[in-house]
């Protein structure tokens, strides 16, 4: 695969590959991709510091590629003060650590909040104050199959914990599978998206378990039915800076990681093309 120019508003989502896939070759394919940055889950993260391999070999291999660490996933149940507890303690800690030794901007955050709003909102709150001790925003994603379905729920929550570094993630798969509203994000301020997450799909579901359903049936962009050029617009309308993450969990990732990385490449790039000539 030729390396293509690199774009500095795009991130190779973790999840588009395997959750182990080797570090090596998840690096090369986002640098050949013309990716400027990867994300990187925590618990990868963890099992290449048992290794040995981070954070020295890690630096070493972005380095190399020219690649950057530009987003960590992902602290679950609103960090540990919120349900998330001591398993989220752990990956707190680690992500912090990637924080300080890359330099990265984003943390992933989810829930589920299953609290009353304003404890899940102080939870959520205290997250971002540890967070922002090491320079990070934090995203909050919204998911229909947690307590948080869509971002009216997210939004509540982020705004009742007024943290300056707190945001909103939005993914297209569970707008177009959920709420399904641009207006509501449109109407989001522009500094409150943190984080984008792109990827495509058919409009009715093609596995019965919803869970199931994103994990292994999203479509790079422009092979499925969303409409990504509006979801782009209503983003863009805010004004928000955030950097475009793909994010196109599919089986067939895992089975041809490269041809699956050269055609989310294309996809995104026909997509924004196709916009700016559009403008």
């Amino acid at each position: 695969m030729t390396g293509l120019p690199v774009r500095q508003d795009l991130v190779l989502s973790h999840f588009s590959l395997a959750r182990q896939h080797p570090i090596d070759d998840r690096v090369r394919l986002a640098a050949e991709g013309g990716f400027s940055g990867i994300g990187l889950y925590i618990g990868q993260y963890r099992q290449l510091e048992a290794e040995g391999f981070a954070p020295g070999g890690l630096r070493e291999l972005l380095a190399q590629h020219g690649v950057r660490l530009a987003e960590i996933e992902v602290v679950s149940g609103l960090g540990r003060n919120g349900v998330g507890g001591a398993p989220a303690a752990e990956f707190e800690e680690i992500a912090f650590r990637m924080a300080d030794e890359f330099g990265c901007r984003y943390l992933q955050a989810i829930g589920p909040a299953q609290l009353a709003p304003e404890v899940a909102a102080r939870a959520f709150g205290t997250l971002c104050d540890r967070a922002a001790d090491h320079g990070l925003v934090v995203g909050l994603e919204f998911l229909p199959f947690t307590d948080i379905v869509d971002v009216a729920d997210a939004r509540r929550i982020v705004e009742t914990a007024a943290r300056p570094n707190g945001g909103i993630c939005v993914d297209i798969w569970h707008h177009e599978r959920g709420a399904r509203d641009l207006a509501a994000i449109a109407a989001l301020p522009g500094e409150m998206i943190t984080g984008v997450q792109l990827n495509d799909g058919t409009l009715l579901p093609e596995h019965p378990d919803y869970y199931t359903d994103c994990l292994v049936n999203r479509r790079p962009p422009g092979d499925g039915e969303f409409d990504l050029r509006g979801f782009i617009d209503a983003i863009r309308s805010t004004g928000s800076t955030a950097p475009f993450s793909l994010e196109v969990c599919s089986s067939t990732g895992w089975a041809e990681p490269e041809a699956h990385v050269r055609r989310i490449a294309s996809g995104i790039r026909g997509v924004l093309d196709t916009k700016k000539e559009s403008e």
